[in-house]
């Protein structure tokens, strides 16, 4: 697919195709996808869940558009362009996190959702149960807080002495949350001491990482979008503070993190591809189980190690998906 000879950017906030395309005279299925953060931050899962619906038969050229909205960070605008696109009456709507997948389900209950990257779609609301969703939503859970405990126990690995960690959290974000409520039961246990760094917005950030009461020895970010569109702004922080930083999402190592393990996005969103395609065929989402991650990345930064003076464990190095030299 080249993309670049049929999309134009409008605004900054949604994609559509050339009027060549849309006069033809098959009409197009179209498709709506609203993003918490903008198509900079996703572009190579955008490029999956695109190349895997071309496979699957559904080209740009013959009988698919897709219309994408793109909050920028701003959580506020979730609900207006859930509406946009509710307006638009597409075919299905794709969404990427918790928050957005809530936004789009209460503009329309009629209109299909296909969510990824959502730690709990039963405790969010978005499904009945994960097996029949029983609803118009349906899609891929994320099981954030399952890797929680690996996570630390990565960073345990890493320091041995590690005794506090600092968890910076999106309090708007329903599986932030969860992350750190998992974290505060697993800690006392290791002997760890959890400090909650709590934001709202991008405005919020540097002054929550000011505000740490004792220096911890790491720095947990939890799997939030918004937390990812900065990612830069927080791993220069922890550089600055010679703090190992860990991450679920793989861009955060490739920001400087010292570490990340999550689930492997680009697989979610080709998945994602395959959820759409469905319903576009005929399947109703309330008979589509919610499928989980079956791919898992391990990454580690050798070279924010060395910037931090740290030796990574060559047993580490050896298990890791991917190394950042």
């Amino acid at each position: 697919m080249r993309r670049r000879e049929f999309i134009t950017v409008l605004g900054g906030t949604f994609l559509t195709w050339p009027l060549a395309v849309r006069a033809q005279p098959v009409p197009a299925a179209v498709i709506g996808f609203l993003g918490p953060t903008n198509l900079s931050v996703a572009t190579t899962r955008i490029a999956a869940f695109e190349e895997r619906l071309r496979r699957l038969g559904w080209t740009d050229r013959a009988n698919l558009r897709i219309d994408y909205r793109w909050a920028e960070g701003h959580t506020e605008r979730f609900a207006e362009l859930a509406a946009e696109l509710v307006r638009l009456k597409v075919r299905v709507i794709v969404t990427r996190g918790t928050e957005t997948a809530i936004a789009v389900k209460q503009a329309t209950s009629t209109i299909p959702v296909v969510f990824t990257i959502v730690a709990d779609p039963v405790g969010s609301g978005l499904v009945a149960s994960l097996a029949r969703p029983g609803g118009n939503a349906t899609g891929l859970s994320t099981q954030h807080t399952d890797a929680v405990g690996k996570r630390i126990d990565l960073l345990r690995e890493m320091i041995p002495s590690l005794r506090r960690i600092a968890i910076i959290v999106n309090v708007l974000n329903h599986g932030s949350l969860q992350e750190l409520r998992e974290a505060q039961q697993i800690a006392p246990a290791l002997g760890i001491e959890i400090d909650e760094l709590e934001i709202r917005s991008d405005r919020d950030i540097p002054l929550a990482l000011s505000e740490l009461k004792k220096p911890p020895q790491a720095l947990f970010v939890s799997s939030d979008a918004l937390l990812n569109a900065n990612r830069e702004q927080i791993s220069a922080f922890a550089l600055s503070r010679r703090l190992p930083a860990i991450y679920g999402y793989r861009d955060g190592a490739s920001a400087g993190g010292l570490i990340s393990f999550g689930p492997n996005y680009e697989d979610l969103f080709k998945r994602a591809a395959d959820f759409v395609d469905k319903i576009l065929r005929g399947a109703s989402p309330a008979d589509i189980p919610v499928e989980q991650p079956t791919k898992f990345d391990l990454v580690i930064n050798l070279k924010t190690a060395r910037a931090l003076g740290f030796e990574v464990p060559r047993t580490l190095v050896a298990r890791a998906d991917e190394v950042i030299e």
